[in-house]
């Protein structure tokens, strides 16, 4: 099993706590050439939810999507946040309980969620399936969580997401490969992955892009990655010096980026 979706390493080592993932979303925050937002845009599509909702997140990570949001909440939302590992949970209790409401929290494997059949009107999986082993198992547990006309609402990457940062990735001699880390829940497949559990299934693509003009920003982000973890010193030298003179060239580093969320209805 690759690092990428073993959970002892998932939960021991990559989000332990919430410091790898808060250093990749530093260069969306800051470099994204869309201004709107990554987390309003998802939550935007939450909005087709009844006013008594109850949702279920997993991989809720440090509740990025409820932090971002907290303005456009409705109060009469029940919303558990759940992930795999203790202290993202932790991470996510600390970001939410400034906002004084009553958030539920509690670790769930995706792959066994200990609701009763029927129970949400909404699972959210943001950027996590691809981390799953076993994605069949788990998507069957979201649709059996799932009320009647429930949704799910499943973010994702396409494959040539950030593509030219994996560029510099393989250059090093690694041996890393993009097609090995998300291909197994993209934009391109997951459609079909999720039709076999939900008979309609739409999805939206968010456009963005990065410009990136702070190499340090760029190298906290491949030393954040678990694809990195082996590379010894001079291999993250060597990214830094191409990245440096790219700079030099254009001004900035342009990375595109391919992002999107799927809407499965159970019925």
């Amino acid at each position: 099993m690759s690092r990428f979706t073993d959970p002892q390493y998932l939960k021991t080592d990559q989000y332990k706590d919430s410091s790898n993932l808060d250093a990749r979303v530093e260069i969306h925050k800051r470099f994204s050439t869309n201004p709107y937002g990554w987390m309003p845009w998802v939550f935007d599509h939450l909005l087709v939810l009844p006013a008594n909702a109850k949702l279920l997140e997993l991989g809720c990570g440090p509740g990025y999507l409820w932090r971002d949001n907290a303005a456009r909440i409705p109060a009469t939302w029940d919303i558990t946040l759940s992930d795999l590992s203790a202290g993202m949970i932790d991470s996510a209790w600390r970001n939410l309980v400034v906002t004084g409401r009553n958030y539920k929290f509690k670790e769930i494997d995706a792959q066994e969620i200990p609701f009763e059949d029927g129970t949400f009107d909404a699972v959210i999986a943001n950027h996590m399936l691809y981390h799953v082993p076993d994605r069949r198992r788990a998507l069957k547990e979201m649709r059996r969580v799932l009320k009647a006309d429930g949704i799910l609402f499943t973010a994702t990457l396409g494959q040539n997401h950030m593509r030219q940062m994996w560029d510099w990735l393989e250059r090093t001699g690694n041996g890393i490969k993009r097609e090995t880390i998300t291909s197994a829940f993209t934009l391109e497949n997951g459609q079909e992955q999720l039709q076999e559990f939900f008979p309609h299934v739409e999805w939206s693509r968010y456009l963005d892009d990065l410009r990136v003009t702070d190499v340090s920003v760029m190298m906290a982000y491949i030393r954040s990655m678990g694809s990195t973890a082996d590379f010894q010193e001079d291999a993250f030298r060597s990214i830094e010096r191409e990245l440096t003179a790219e700079m030099s060239r254009n001004g900035e580093i342009f990375i595109g980026k391919a992002g999107g969320l799927f809407e499965a209805r159970k019925s």
